[in-house]
């Protein structure tokens, strides 16, 4: 059994669902076509969700039927008798993703609004959208695309990307991006993999107010794609484009208008390739399918966020992250999507903010960092700006602590609900998150999303509740990955998800089921803090650091020396004009044991410089944790994966010495707390 702290479980709900509201909800509606169709009533959100997982079947072709996915081809059953990660969904039938995101909108309605970090906004119709993406279609189809080819994007979160990736889903072809702020070799180590016939190469990208000019590192990772048979120059910055015979200009590509036309392909083919961070090796290319992503993402978006035609939708992603996939999604039910291609914070914290407001954004999607960072800056968006739009505050990427649930109530509004989120580029989508019918709990993730059979399990394989275990789902799901690339007997991918639990899937995160049907997540497994034989979550120690005066952001570590020793250290980067004086440090340890546990108070706490996180912001525990343990920097992360490598190589000085005594190196006695 895994022991650990657990913060207190708030009494009341911090939000709960307007009555009326939820009544016109699409979840509401869904229920009632549910109960028409099962001759059973479902009360709540719990009984809808225990349905949902015990009969995937009648579920999944709900979902198909409420939201109206549209198949060819004969199919007898929604999902096959094989265990995952063999199980087969739909087998027989057709269909297409691309066909799905153009159909919804009025042509006169925007469809996607894009804005610029210089602020330059365009906006695109529904019209206009299905004519680019029919043009481009078919000037692939000219260079002999054909269905199950592989197109890449080297590109920013505009326009250009969507329109690119709707263009070869609409012919089958298969599509993966990966942002500019990769080198030319950190896109290859990508890209190379999926030996891809197009590339579509921006000529660079703005960030922190610099344009970011990347002609040169298009044309070095299109030397380094030998398949690749034409690359398109996308005019981001308006530079201009070089003279070699395969390099197409946009506008040339988007010269011939065409109507769209939609390749029907069966329901498990390829429809994209997202890739794992790198941090531990080679990235995984991970590859979902039309249908699977259809049905799931109708019912994350349509069911779990409310998302329809009137709605706009801003999640702040780049396209190296899933979140952008899902954001593109959003043409799925017909809401309007906004893309913005810049820094979160630039000219100031308040951009995002900013941004809801101009174009009345109903989801806002930010990480729990942005939140905090709003709460330090002193941000007033609910009495500032006009938010009246803003119904739901998606957070994702790490755990969200409690106090940003109450800032967000009592500083953007209190009628805003809080939608923590966890899941993953595995499935690209949730576990966890919330519905218009739940409540909201501070530090909490409402509930486990319909047709996931969500648990916590113990190291004997057991489901508990009010204690933390590992996250595991033991049944199927339509977005789980067909397969890795380059995996031909799936033992890769069987490693990475079922060799803990035969037949069930294993995420590698610490979750609690808590009595009241939330979820709380801890952190990942395989970053477990160990003090005296007890387990504890990093997210608990960050919940109370990171929102205290003059900490920017801290990483804390738990690492077995050569010696034998346990060392448990935090680091922190401190806001400028900061120090760590022995006040701070006794503050942050006062902190960590009155609020967390004893148990939770670091052996040392150390300022550094800068924290190494992943492309999309996570930070990198385990990386950081194997240099304490004496391993070199490329052993434990590739450059390109990491968003500051000298941030990673800052944490070298902290390995043991190479006497092989186990002593950190240099002398860190001056830093405990």
């Amino acid at each position: 059994m895994v022991n650990t702290t657990q913060r207190p479980q708030p009494a009341t709900p911090i939000w709960e669902p307007d009555p009326s509201e939820a009544a016109h909800s699409r979840i509401a509606r869904f229920t009632d076509f549910v109960a028409r169709r099962t001759g059973t009533t479902y009360a709540d959100y719990p009984s809808l969700w225990a349905w949902s997982v015990q009969d995937l079947p009648g579920f999944w072709s709900a979902v198909a039927e409420f939201f109206d996915i549209r198949t060819s081809g004969a199919w007898e059953r929604v999902l096959d008798d094989a265990p995952m990660p063999s199980t087969r969904w739909l087998p027989g039938a057709r269909l297409n993703y691309a066909e799905h995101a153009l159909r919804t909108g009025d042509s006169r309605d925007t469809a996607v609004i894009s804005v610029g970090e210089d602020g330059t906004t365009k906006l695109t119709t529904w019209a206009e959208l299905r004519g680019q993406v029919g043009a481009l279609a078919g000037w692939l189809r000219r260079q002999g695309v054909r269905s199950g080819d592989r197109v890449v994007g080297y590109l920013p979160n505009t326009l250009h990307a969507v329109v690119a990736f709707l263009a070869a889903a609409s012919i089958g072809a298969v599509w993966s991006a990966c942002g500019q702020d990769y080198g030319a070799d950190g896109a290859a180590n990508r890209f190379a993999q999926l030996e891809p016939v197009v590339l579509f190469a921006a000529d660079g990208y703005r960030w922190n107010g610099r344009q970011h000019d990347r002609r040169t590192e298009s044309a070095a990772l299109r030397a380094a794609l030998p398949s690749v048979r034409a690359t398109v120059h996308v005019p981001n910055l308006g530079l201009a484009t070089s003279a070699e015979d395969d390099v197409v200009r946009w506008e040339d590509a988007l010269a011939h208008p065409a109507e769209c036309v939609f390749e029907q392909v069966p329901f498990d083919a390829p429809l994209w390739v997202l890739f794992s961070s790198g941090t531990t090796g080679t990235p995984k290319g991970i590859v979902h399918g039309h249908g699977g992503v259809l049905l799931d993402h109708h019912k994350l978006l349509g069911l779990h966020l409310d998302l329809g035609p009137g709605d706009r939708f801003l999640w702040y992603t780049t396209t190296n992250w899933m979140m952008w996939n899902m954001v593109v999604s959003g043409l799925l039910v017909g809401a309007t999507i906004v893309l913005y291609d810049g820094s979160p914070t630039h000219p100031g914290p308040r951009r995002l903010w900013d941004l809801a407001a101009k174009h009345h954004v109903s989801v806002l999607g930010v990480s729990p960092g942005y939140l905090q960072a709003s709460a330090k800056a002193g941000l007033e968006p609910g009495r500032d700006l006009d938010l009246s739009a803003l119904r739901i505050l998606g957070s994702t990427g790490a755990p969200l602590p409690a106090q940003s649930y109450h800032w967000v109530r009592d500083h953007v509004g209190p009628r805003v609900q809080v939608s923590s989120t966890s899941g993953g580029t595995d499935i690209v989508s949730g576990f966890a998150g919330s519905a218009p019918t739940t409540p909201v709990w501070p530090g909490e993730i409402s509930a486990p999303l319909l047709g996931v059979a969500l648990e916590a399990f113990d190291a004997d394989g057991r489901p508990v509740t009010g204690e933390v275990g590992e996250l595991v789902v033991t049944r199927p799901m339509p977005s789980m990955p067909l397969y890795f690339w380059n995996d031909p007997d799936g033992s890769r991918y069987h490693q990475a998800y079922f060799g803990s639990y035969p037949g069930v899937w294993r995420h590698g995160d610490w979750m609690t089921r808590t009595p009241h049907g939330s979820v709380i997540v801890s952190g990942r497994s395989d970053s477990t803090l160990n003090r005296h034989g007890v387990r504890l979550g990093s997210a608990d120690i960050y919940a109370v650091v990171d929102e205290l005066p003059g900490i920017r952001e801290s990483l804390v570590i738990g690492a077995e020396l050569p010696n034998g020793q346990y060392w448990m250290p935090l680091f922190v980067v401190l806001e400028p004009a900061h120090e760590l004086t022995d006040g701070l440090r006794d503050a942050l340890a006062s902190a960590i044991r009155t609020r967390a546990s004893p148990r939770h108070v670091p052996d040392t706490i150390i300022q550094v410089p800068a924290l190494p996180h992943t492309r999309t912001g996570k930070k990198l525990e385990i990386p950081v944790k194997r240099l304490l343990q004496g391993a070199r920097v490329d052993q434990v992360a590739g450059r390109e994966a990491v968003d500051d490598i000298a941030a990673l190589e800052y944490f070298t000085r902290f390995a043991p010495s190479t006497a092989g005594t186990g002593s950190p190196t240099p002398d860190l006695t001056e830093h405990t707390p």
